[in-house]
């Protein structure tokens, strides 16, 4: 009986397992294969080794694209998840139609696309034609130009941020849901106010879905991609073709035709996300009470 089921049980799996070797494994199998041979108009396919990681560890573009995103880092993941706590803590706390309105509108933006997303911010931030030209040409005013080279990072931020809180908020949200309200009338019997409870309770207990959610967000913006690529049409210089690791990447075989080092440049990529992940995990396993 039990191999019985073990073997509908494989039957149910089989298409899931279909999709996941031909769509994933396959294709990563075929760039890795591609990332260890160089390809040229007088030699042909040739194999090259580890040469083309080799290569991309000491390209400058890719080094400074690992660089910003990095900054991006920095900043990304302290903002999103600092307001994606302060929103779930709210929320927890006040128990009434308009709180579950707002938990909708917060988490909205995630259910979004990236690309229309960032279109439409893209309108909103156009020196030209968007809404804050009329706006300030209303008031007599110059309008700021959030597209050059000194204030998109932080225009990219504002449309991440405003993308992905959502998404945490709602993971700290349900780790809070799940938290037994004994805990809270024993922490106002002993006078704890609700600020206390919030910041001495609540957080301590929900620092594991605190972590996880930081290395979503550590994990997605060392790949961040959508955002700038659809922006660069409309922010000119501001937006090379090696701005992130990932665009790089993208340009690289789609632009300039080089896929073998497209694709050890992706490699490379996945290997910094998996040593920074690897890193942060071990960093924050007290805290977290992982083992």
């Amino acid at each position: 009986m039990e191999r019985k089921n073990a073997r509908f049980g494989w039957v149910f799996l089989a298409p899931f397992a279909v999709v996941f070797l031909v769509f994933l494994v396959l294709p990563l199998c075929y760039a890795f294969w591609m990332s260890l041979h160089t390809n040229t108009l007088a030699g042909g396919e040739q194999f090259a080794g580890l040469e083309n990681y080799t290569k991309a560890f000491s390209d400058q573009r890719f080094l400074s694209g690992m660089a910003r995103v990095a900054g991006f880092a920095l900043v990304f993941v302290p903002l999103q998840i600092g307001l994606a706590l302060v929103f779930a803590l709210i929320l927890d706390d006040v128990r009434t139609r308009l709180s579950r309105f707002s938990r909708l509108l917060i988490f909205a933006p995630y259910a979004i696309p990236g690309v229309i997303g960032a279109l439409m911010w893209g309108f909103l931030y156009s020196p030209s034609f968007g809404p804050l030209v009329s706006f300030f040409d209303f008031l007599h005013l110059q309008a700021p130009d959030l597209l050059n080279r000194d204030s998109i990072f932080w225009s990219l931020t504002n449309i991440v941020t405003w993308q992905w809180t959502g998404y945490y908020m709602i993971i700290i949200y349900a780790s809070l849901q799940s938290i037994d309200p004994s805990i809270y009338e024993a922490a106002r019997i002993d006078g704890a106010s609700k600020l206390q409870t919030a910041l001495q309770v609540k957080v301590p207990i929900v620092t594991s879905s605190l972590v996880l959610t930081m290395v979503f967000a550590l994990i997605g913006t060392l790949q961040f991609f959508t955002e700038p690529q659809v922006l660069a049409p409309l922010a000119g210089n501001a937006i090379d073709a090696a701005y992130t690791p990932n665009l790089y990447a993208y340009n690289l075989a789609f632009s300039y035709q080089q896929f073998n080092y497209a694709s050890a440049i992706s490699f490379a990529l996945g290997l910094m996300v998996f040593l920074a992940s690897i890193i942060f995990l071990i960093a924050t396993r007290k805290k977290s009470g992982l083992n």
